[in-house]
């Protein structure tokens, strides 16, 4: 036998040896495989961890309620009948609710506001109004701005699918009470001052009517 011949048998013997040892060491792959785990390989799910996988806490309910709270509770409920609800883009246009109807009843026109008021609210607002006029009495408002919006409570009826969030303002404005005459009695027009509420706002979740309601004020 040539000693090329021998060496050509050697080699052959060591790449067979050397594909063997591979084989041995990373196994055999057809396709894509998932990578085995054995159950010594402790990776138990934490709390977080499964959070996540299930879905996670809504950070849109939970800036703004406790987690698990029942107020939580309800705003989850709301978006499980209206998985178009957004809590924070409702706080925003609460923003917007606060300043106009509250400025609508200080200048006494309840027109424009009526859709947004429930019926008990906007009798009670034009009550209040009428008999502010029958004194010959007005009051001359300017909104300044809010120094604190903040959702406080949150209920959700499964029977009719209607919502209520409650909202403390704290606003800030400016306001004078005028006789027939137009002279001040009451109030300093360069005097800012703090109004808190707490209003409710109702809507049934999932109706065609995008509005949401005053259906409670309270201080």
């Amino acid at each position: 036998m040539s000693s090329s011949l021998i060496q050509l048998l050697v080699l052959a013997g060591i790449a067979l040896f050397l594909i063997l040892r591979l084989r041995d060491v990373l196994g055999t792959r057809e396709g894509f495989e998932k990578p085995v785990v054995t159950r010594n390989d402790d990776r138990r799910l934490g709390r977080d961890q499964l959070e996540v996988i299930q879905g996670g806490p809504d950070s849109d309910i939970t800036d703004h309620v406790p987690e698990g709270s029942s107020a939580a509770q309800a705003l989850a409920a709301m978006k499980g009948a209206e998985p178009s609800f957004n809590v924070s883009e409702f706080l925003g246009g609460a923003r917007g609710a606060y300043e106009m109807i509250l400025m609508g009843f200080e200048a006494g026109d309840l027109a424009q506001i009526k859709p947004f008021l429930a019926d008990d609210v906007y009798e009670t607002f034009a009550s209040v109004i009428e008999a502010r006029e029958k004194k010959g009495l007005s009051v001359d408002a300017n909104f300044v701005g809010l120094r604190e919006l903040k959702l406080v409570d949150a209920e959700f009826n499964p029977d009719t699918n209607e919502g209520e969030v409650s909202v403390r303002f704290i606003g800030e404005l400016t306001s004078v009470v005028r006789d027939k005459g137009g002279d001040i009695i009451e109030g300093n027009p360069n005097e800012v001052k703090r109004q808190k509420d707490v209003w409710t706002f109702a809507r049934v979740m999932g109706s065609d009517n995008p509005n949401w309601q005053l259906v409670a004020t309270g201080g």
